[in-house]
Parts: C-alpha cells; sequence; structure tokens
C-alpha cells in the first residue's frame, strides 16, 4: 500500500463519518508563542478547543506537517524523524471515547468492504497490543477506555496500564487528558501475548511500534497543574504516516518505505554508513520542508533548528561536505517524493536550492574557521599534552565558531593519538557543554516567546500602524478571493509586514492591484478603528473573526474598521494595539507574494 494510497484512504473514511478535511497548517506555528514548530496534528486546534467551537464543524480531520527536535539524538533507528506527518482526526465537543476507539480499530483491522464501498488497513489484529492510562493524582484509570477496547474484541491480556506515556498535555497550560496508543508487532514470527515487563521491553527493542494514539482531553491543566474539567470533551487522534507506512508494507524501518527508500538511495552515496544515511535523509527532507516555508538558516528561532539539522546532515557524510550537486539531487527528490502532495516545494524548488548551497558553503568555511582557532588555543597552552579542554570551553568554539562538538572531539582525539597519548574522558565534558546547551535552548525559547504573539514584533508607532494595515489586507484578500480566505500568522516589524494567508492559487497581477487598491481606498476614507468589548459567542455571532484561547463567554476587544453597518470593511477578535483612523496609516504598497506552503500563501507589504 503506497503512502498516496494510504492518505486518501485515511481522508476519505473519516470524510464518510461527518468530518471535514483540513489543510495541513504551516510548520511554523501562527498563534503559539510558547512553540518553535507545529509538533503535533493537534496544535493548531488547540484554541479552537479552548474555546469548544471551530468555524469548519465539530468533526476534523486532516494530515499535518510537524517537525520535533526532541528526540534528535534518536534519529537514525527505525522510527524516530524529526519531520513527519500525522494523521489526525478530532472531535470538538461531539464524539469521545467510544466512537474514536471503534474507528481507529476499524480503519486499522478492517479489509475490503462491497457494502460501505471502503477498505481499512487490513492489519491483523492478533498483533495489536493497546495501553491506557493507569490513574494517578490528576485523574482514575481509564476503564472505560478498557471497557471500550474489550467491546471491539481485544482481550484484557494484551492491554497494558501505564501513567506517564498515557497522559497527554500541551505543557503547561491547555487542555489534557488521557490517552491509549496502539502498537503492532513487527516481528517476523509474531510475539503472542506478553507481560507487561515483555512488552515494555518489546517497545525498548522496536519490535512493537506505536502506530495511533487517540487523546481525551477532558481535562484542563493551569501552570503545570490540572485544576477541574473542560466544559466540552474533545478527542484528538494521531498516527503518523512513517510508522503505519512500516507496519503495512512489512518493511524493517521508516527509511526502507516507499515514502523515504528513494532520497535514502541518494544519501547512500554520500553517506555510506545506513545509520548516516537515515540521519541525512531526515534531516535533508526537514530542512527543505522548512525552507520551502521561508525559514532561513541563522543562530536564533526556527531558523537555528534549520541550520543545526543542516549541519549535523552534512558531518554524518563520508567526507563530512556536500558539493552542489549533491544538495541539488537531494532537494530533487524531495520534490518528486512529496510535489503531488505539496506543489509548493516543486514551485520553490530553486529558491530552496540556493539557500541550503549558500548555507552549505558557509558551514564548509564554518569548519575551516573551527580548525584554526582549535589549533591556536592548542598551541597556546603548549601543544596537545598539555592541552585539557573544558566542557565550556568547547562550547564557546560551538558558539562563536559554529565548530560542533563531535568535530572538536575527533580533532583533539586524533591529535592525540598522533602524540601517543590516550583519548579523552569525554564524560564530564559531554555534561557540561550539555547544560551550556540547554542553558542556550532556553533563553532562545524565552526571547521567542511574545515575538509571534499576534506576529507584533513591538509597540512602536509604527508596528501599530502595519498592525492596522493587516486588518485591511485581511478584509481585502477576503473581498478579492473568497470568504474562504482565513489569517494563517503574520510577523511585523518596523520596516514591514508579513501576512499569512490560506489560499491555494498564486495571486494574479490583477488580484494583487485590485487587493492593494481596496485597502489604500479604505486608507483615503480615513475610516475610524472602534474597540468593543463582548462575549467571544457574542463576538462570532456579530462576524467577528479571528482565533482566541479562551471560553465562548471570556470578555474579548472587537476591532472594527468603519462606524456605520454599511462601511465596516473589518472585525476582528483582536488585542490590538492600533490606530485610530485609517488616513494614518499612508499608503499601502504590496511588494511580494509567494507561497509559504500547500494551501498557504504570503504577502509582504509596506506603508510609505
Amino acid at each position: 500500500m503506497k503512502h498516496t494510497e494510504i492518505r486518501k484512504k485515511f481522508i476519505d473514511f473519516f470524510k464518510k463519518r461527518g468530518h471535514i478535511e483540513l489543510e495541513s497548517a504551516s510548520l511554523v506555528p501562527e498563534n503559539d508563542p510558547s512553540a518553535l514548530f507545529n509538533s503535533a496534528g493537534v496544535q493548531p486546534l488547540v484554541p479552537y478547543i479552548l474555546q469548544g467551537f471551530h468555524p469548519s464543524g465539530r468533526r476534523l480531520a486532516s494530515i499535518q506537517k510537524c517537525v520535533r527536535t526532541t528526540d534528535i539524538e534518536e534519529v537514525g533507528d527505525k522510527t524516530h524523524a524529526t519531520f513527519f506527518e500525522m494523521l489526525g482526526n478530532w472531535s470538538i465537543g461531539d464524539y469521545f471515547k467510544e466512537e474514536a476507539i471503534q474507528w481507529s480499530f476499524e480503519l486499522l483491522t478492517s479489509g475490503p468492504d462491497e457494502e460501505k464501498g471502503e477498505a481499512g488497513f487490513g492489519l491483523d489484529p492478533e498483533r495489536l497490543y493497546i495501553t491506557v492510562f493507569a490513574g494517578d493524582d490528576n485523574a482514575p484509570t481509564d476503564d472505560e477506555a478498557v471497557e471500550c477496547w474489550k467491546k471491539v474484541g481485544i482481550p484484557p491480556e494484551r492491554i497494558y496500564y501505564l501513567t506517564e506515556d498515557n497522559w497527554w498535555s500541551p505543557g503547561s497550560d491547555g487542555p489534557c487528558g488521557p490517552c491509549t496508543e496502539m502498537f503492532y508487532d513487527i516481528t517476523e514470527e509474531g510475539l503472542g501475548d506478553l507481560t507487561p515487563q515483555e512488552f515494555a521491553a518489546a517497545d525498548e527493542r522496536q519490535q512493537v511500534v506505536e502506530v495511533w494514539n487517540d487523546v481525551f482531553m477532558e481535562y484542563e491543566k493551569k501552570d503545570g497543574r490540572v485544576i477541574g474539567r473542560l466544559k466540552h470533551r474533545h478527542v484528538d487522534t494521531g498516527a503518523g504516516l512513517e510508522r503505519l507506512l512500516v507496519v503495512l508494507q512489512g518493511v524493517s524501518d521508516i527509511y526502507s518505505t516507499d515514502l523515504l527508500k528513494p532520497l535514502k538511495d541518494r544519501a547512500l552515496k554520500i553517506a555510506s554508513r545506513q545509520a548516516s544515511a537515515n540521519i541525512v535523509t531526515d534531516h535533508f527532507r526537514a530542512a527543505v520542508f522548512l525552507t520551502a516555508e521561508g525559514v532561513h538558516p541563522s543562530n536564533s528561532d526556527q531558523g537555528y533548528v534549520l541550520r543545526r539539522l543542516l549541519r549535523r546532515a552534512i558531518l554524518k557524510t563520508d567526507d563530512r561536505k556536500l558539493n552542489t550537486e549533491d544538495v541539488n539531487d537531494l532537494v530533487t527528490k524531495v520534490g518528486e517524493i512529496y510535489g503531488s502532495v505539496y506543489p509548493d516545494l516543486v514551485q520553490r524548488q530553486q529558491t530552496v536550492v540556493d539557500i541550503l548551497n549558500e548555507e552549505v558553503g558557509k558551514f564548509a568555511r564554518t569548519l575551516e574557521t573551527g580548525l584554526r582557532a582549535l589549533e591556536r588555543l592548542i598551541d597556546k597552552n603548549g601543544g596537545i599534552a598539555n592541552f585539557y579542554p573544558d566542557g565550556d570551553l568547547l562550547f564557546d568554539l560551538y558558539q562563536s565558531y559554529g565548530f560542533p562538538w563531535e568535530l572538536s572531539i575527533e580533532e583533539l582525539n586524533n591529535q592525540r593519538a598522533s602524540a601517543g597519548l590516550d583519548r579523552l574522558d569525554t564524560a564530564g565534558l559531554r555534561e557540561r557543554f550539555e547544560a551550556k546547551m540547554e542553558d542556550h535552548r532556553l533563553r532562545s525559547q524565552t526571547a521567542t516567546a511574545g515575538k509571534f504573539k499576534g506576529g507584533l514584533g513591538g509597540h512602536s508607532r509604527q508596528e501599530v500602524l502595519y498592525h492596522t494595515a493587516t486588518h485591511l489586507l485581511h478584509a481585502a484578500l477576503r473581498r478579492v478571493l473568497g470568504s474562504e480566505v482565513r489569517q494563517r500568522g503574520s510577523n511585523i516589524n518596523p520596516e514591514r509586514l508579513r501576512f499569512d494567508f490560506s489560499f491555494k492559487e498564486k495571486l494574479t497581477q490583477e488580484q494583487k492591484e485590485e487587493v492593494e487598491k481596496l485597502v489604500n481606498d479604505w486608507i483615503e476614507e480615513d475610516l475610524p478603528v472602534l474597540r468593543e468589548e463582548m462575549t467571544l459567542k457574542e463576538a462570532y455571532e456579530n462576524d467577528a473573526i479571528g482565533i482566541y484561547e479562551g471560553g465562548e463567554n471570556d470578555l474579548v476587544s472587537v476591532y472594527s474598521i468603519g462606524d456605520t453597518p454599511g462601511q465596516v470593511v473589518s472585525r476582528e477578535v483582536c488585542g490590538g494595539p492600533h490606530a485610530e483612523r485609517t488616513r494614518e496609516l499612508g499608503v499601502f504598497r504590496i511588494r511580494k507574494e509567494e507561497a509559504v506552503s500547500s494551501g498557504v500563501r504570503r504577502i509582504k507589504a509596506v506603508l510609505q
């Protein structure tokens, strides 16, 4: 079963059960300053879950692009990846445990059904193992989920009670609750019934693969503690496409599937060890997707992660370098694999190639500079026999020159071996280096928090004007392109605005000119910008748009541009600040319009 067939089968299954298909959100979150990337299918939906409703309906399904680096050291084994796609279905205050479990089991195990005109994945139910929440101070044992599993035919001896792994939470705040996970036996002979200890060992050895997770969100967390139940109960499910492919195609790991094998075959030409080729495959795929969405390599935020992924990939190649042909081939291969699903990868292919080649060249120079800096330190200390580095020094090399830990240790050990000295004891060095890295990571996250809050970087006069302009731009896009257009993110600084929105096609020159003219007409009309306070429910009933992370009875600010019913051109739930009248904005000019991801476009504009 090919990856394209699995995507279609999943979406079709849930469409027939009343779910509305959502397009994948961008990898960069639009309204979540606590995270650099969307790392789960539910992440873009959390604000809707908190407010208890979604404009598209209560039953939703999508295939969401994700980036997750928490397990980066595990990448290269059978199942871990930094970039992956999550197949998910959601209930926003609609169905709950029984339906979610029944449909998960049905889609995983059912074969062709001529009467329904559909077919599931046809997996052997005898190879399924289930985990459920064992209970703790937050919530009781999930006996309800156990009974649901028994009802579909899972024997009690295949159901295991766990605590930490079977409680889902987005962090310190937000909706949370118990979950139930589905594991599949991928061994040749089959493991049969397992004790809890044997199951844990099989999971550790990757003899069983987690293929699906159903989360039952009925609690709310505040400042790290569960404070009570949500007003409505919700379901979030996630099935990793890459892991599903492993079990459905009967291969040993995600890199042997029809999705990743073509890319790995090319990676093997520059990284001859299997584990190294796996890492190059994963990291380069992630780098291509991030670059195609407008992320550029840098020393902070998303760009820092992109730079780290690309450089880790380079270090895993046999010669610790990539030439332009390697970069071109790898980018092209990613486009060939994913182009039919994410056409922006093909449309932006040359841009991605140019950016990644530039970064590869920078890293080559970084390695050269770092080696010279390390050599100077050795000479300063009287030679390799007298040089005893500490973790702080190695981190400074990394921070100042981008010189990786692995290369520092490798170069030092090579020189020590040439001098007849023992290898360095790296345990303490590594511990201190990682402590410095963790401190750097936390500082980066703290700096990021608030930077993406509403897209507003600060509150300077010019930023306030640009923020007001995004409301007019949003309204103009919806008027020209249709009311299905929705904001997907924004970023504002004193020099320009950047606005991401949902739309499947490149804007024509005529459409861009019409949008620009509408905004400037509204500016010229000198419309007042008015603030009203009302409940979120009232705001949506009065045709306000926007996302607010709270309940429907919360009081929110609604900003309207125009003061009479026929004159109001925009009404949005927003925290502000805004200009008082539109003429303060000056002249609006669109500088660039481009694709960000599948179904998401970006406009960069200035005020003159």
